[in-house]
C-alpha cells in the first residue's frame, strides 16, 4: 500500500515557513520536510538538515566500494555536508535531491537515473504509486492504466514538472513529492545505498572519460578528485584543466587546480582541501591512477 501523507506548514521564531509531513493511518511520528525559500524570481523549498545517521561517511561503505567510497567523499561535504536527505526545489533544476545534489533537468542526467534505480527498489510503489520504469524510461501512470513518458534522451522536462509543477509558488504536489524522498531516504538503507553507488558509478564513469581527454594515468588520487569535482560543479572546463596540469609536478598541478574557480567559490574549495588534508594525512588518500583498469591502486 502507498504512503499517504499530510502536510503542514508553520512559522518559526525567524520568520521561515516550515513544513512538516506525517503518514496517516500509520502513527510514526511527524517529521520536517522543508523550508520555503525564495531564489531571484522562483519559490521552492530547501533542506539543508543534518542528522548524524543520516550521513554520508565513506567508512561505512568501503568494504563494498573499496577506494572509491572515500573519493566522493569531499564532494559529498562540501555539496550537503553529507546529508542524504539534501533537497531544493527553487533553482533551474526544479527538484534537486541527495547528497550529491543530484539535479532533474539534465536528460540521462544523475538525477534521472538515480530515480530509474530507485524505482527498482521493491518498496518503490509505496512512494511512487504513479511511477513506472519500462524499459529503461520513467513513465506515469494514470487512474485508467495508461501511461506517459515523462523522460527521453532529449528531455526530462515532464519529470520536472510531475516532481515540481512550477516554481512560481511552493505546491502541494512538489511538497507531496519531497516528503516522499525525505521520508524514503530517512527511513530505507536501500535507498541509501543506491544514493552511494550512484555517486560512485557516476565518478568512476567520469574519471574513465576524463583519463581519456587528458591522459590522467599514474596521477595522485587528489589530482584525479579535484578535476572530477570541478566537472561535477561546472566552475571550470577542459581547456583551463589541461592548462592547470602543463606542469612538471603533481602537487603545483594540484595547487594550479585549486585556483579554477577560487574567486567565486573559495569556502568550497577550502572545505575540498582540508577534507583532502585529513584524509591524506590518515594514509587513506595516497594512491594513484590506473587507466587501463580504471581503478586507483
Amino acid at each position: 500500500m502507498a504512503y499517504d501523507f499530510k502536510i503542514r506548514s508553520a512559522v518559526t521564531s525567524t520568520g521561515k515557513t516550515a513544513y512538516y509531513a506525517k503518514t496517516t493511518g500509520l502513527g510514526d511520528p511527524e517529521f520536517f520536510v522543508a523550508y520555503k525559500t525564495k531564489y531571484e524570481e522562483r519559490f521552492g523549498l530547501y533542506n539543508v538538515s543534518v542528522s548524524n545517521n543520516l550521513v554520508y561517511n565513506a567508512a561505512d561503505y568501503v568494504t563494498e566500494f573499496g577506494f572509491w567510497a572515500y573519493f566522493i567523499e569531499a564532494t559529498a561535504k562540501v555539496e550537503s555536508q553529507g546529508s542524504f536527505l539534501c533537497l531544493n526545489t527553487y533553482d533551474r533544476a526544479y527538484f534537486t535531491f541527495g547528497f550529491m545534489q543530484f539535479a532533474a533537468h539534465v536528460p540521462n542526467g544523475d538525477f534521472v537515473r538515480f530515480l530509474r534505480k530507485l524505482l527498482t527498489l521493491p518498496n518503490a510503489l509505496e512512494y511512487f504509486p504513479r511511477l513506472r520504469l519500462i524499459d529503461d524510461r520513467i513513465y506515469y501512470k494514470n487512474d485508467t492504466g495508461a501511461t506517459s513518458q515523462l523522460e527521453n534522451d532529449s528531455s526530462s522536462q515532464k519529470l520536472m514538472e510531475y516532481l515540481n509543477p512550477t516554481t512560481n509558488e511552493v505546491e502541494q504536489q512538489e511538497l507531496i513529492c519531497s516528503a516522499r524522498f525525505i521520508h524514503w531516504a530517512s527511513n530505507d538503507p536501500k535507498h541509501r545505498r543506491v544514493q552511494v553507488e550512484h555517486s560512485i558509478s557516476l565518478y568512476k564513469e567520469n574519471m574513465k572519460k576524463y583519463s581519456k581527454r587528458l591522459n590522467l594515468n599514474g596521477y595522485p588520487a587528489k589530482v584525479c578528485f579535484m578535476i572530477c569535482d570541478i566537472l561535477h560543479q561546472g566552475r571550470g572546463t577542459y581547456d583551463r584543466i589541461s592548462y592547470a596540469l602543463d606542469t612538471d609536478s603533481h602537487e603545483k598541478a594540484f595547487q594550479n587546480l585549486c585556483t579554477i574557480g577560487n574567486t567565486h567559490y573559495p569556502t568550497r574549495i577550502n572545505g575540498l582541501k582540508a577534507h583532502l588534508k585529513k584524509l591524506e594525512q590518515a594514509g587513506l588518500f595516497n594512491k594513484k591512477y590506473k587507466a587501463d583498469t580504471n581503478e586507483f591502486v
